[in-house]
């Protein structure tokens, strides 16, 4: 499993695959879709799909595979490298969404919640599998909300394949099991072997869970926020948890809008508003700044300016 495609950018999302078995192509298929890393607060969610022949089942529960959050990551590991070892029936795909485009989506104008995020990752998946040419008859699903509605919607999305949407699916069907070693194994490296874009030096990675009622995890969170640009991406800052310490623990910044009159109501409230820290510095000019800027402005080529 090469992560080189999203360790390179690992803000926004990138989908990973492996080889499309010949035979994938001649046969009909089963396909499994699970998730990896919906609940924590730090990382991404890694959502995977693994395909082989109807004709293959039995040889792919030979193999043993189990729901990933039932194995250790040392078997999830040795699995993964079973069903690598299996590529001449065997595929998987991955959609690894950062925890930058979870947020951003989550938080966006016009609501886009984490089930619609799920839904849609999932379609796309195994869209991409029929368009390599995988003959699909046969779609298993780990549910995300009422398995019923989820149901009817990928039948009627991909009619002529049969879609059976459980929850537990990936306890029920080996090749849900699959996708879910495939996504878990995935989510595990990215997550060990995260590249923190934001310079921080020598970071813990002592992290925890990533969950947010993991005390590790917490105290993560407490170290690493900036008060006034937050958290690195490697944090999910929709997440309730992160906006909660962001609240109690950063700077606090008045946000003008049409509702109120911007500098004026900031300074009734003791506070600044957001557009005084773009204005020039009093005395300053471009040769002598009053204070250096902080990298989030120079890496995005920001200045401040007096006029447009």
């Amino acid at each position: 499993m090469d992560l080189g495609p999203f360790d390179a950018d690992n803000s926004v999302s990138c989908r990973l695959s492996s080889h499309i078995p010949d035979v994938c192509k001649t046969e009909d298929c089963c396909l499994g879709i699970d998730e990896a890393g919906r609940g924590p607060v730090l990382g991404p969610m890694v959502y995977g799909i693994c395909f082989c022949p109807v004709s293959k089942k039995d040889d792919l529960k030979d193999l043993k595979v189990a729901d990933s959050k039932t194995l250790t990551e040392t078997e999830r590991e040795n699995l993964f490298q079973k069903l690598d070892e299996a590529r001449s029936y065997i595929g998987w795909a991955l959609q690894i969404l950062s925890p930058n485009t979870i947020s951003t989506s989550m938080l966006q104008r016009s609501k886009y919640n984490l089930n619609a995020l799920s839904h849609d990752t999932a379609i796309g998946l195994v869209q991409y599998a029929l368009d390599s040419g995988v003959q699909l008859t046969e779609v298993f699903v780990d549910t995300v909300g009422p398995a019923e509605k989820y149901e009817e919607k990928l039948s009627q999305l991909f009619p002529g394949v049969k879609v059976t949407v459980r929850p537990k699916a990936d306890s029920l069907f080996p090749v849900v099991s699959a996708a879910s070693i495939c996504a878990k194994v995935a989510r595990d490296r990215v997550v060990k072997g995260w590249n923190f874009a934001e310079q921080l030096g020598e970071v813990d990675s002592d992290y925890g869970s990533g969950y947010p009622n993991d005390p590790k995890t917490k105290a993560w969170l407490l170290k690493y926020l900036d008060p006034v640009f937050g958290y690195p991406q490697f944090v999910r800052f929709s997440w309730s948890t992160a906006q909660t310490l962001m609240d109690s623990k950063s700077v606090t910044v008045h946000w003008d809008d049409d509702d109120e009159d911007g500098e004026k109501a900031a300074q009734r409230q003791n506070n600044r508003s957001m557009l005084s820290y773009f204005s020039a510095s009093s005395g300053a000019n471009d040769q002598t700044p009053a204070h250096q800027p902080h990298r989030f402005f120079t890496d995005r080529r920001l200045k401040s300016l007096d006029a447009l």
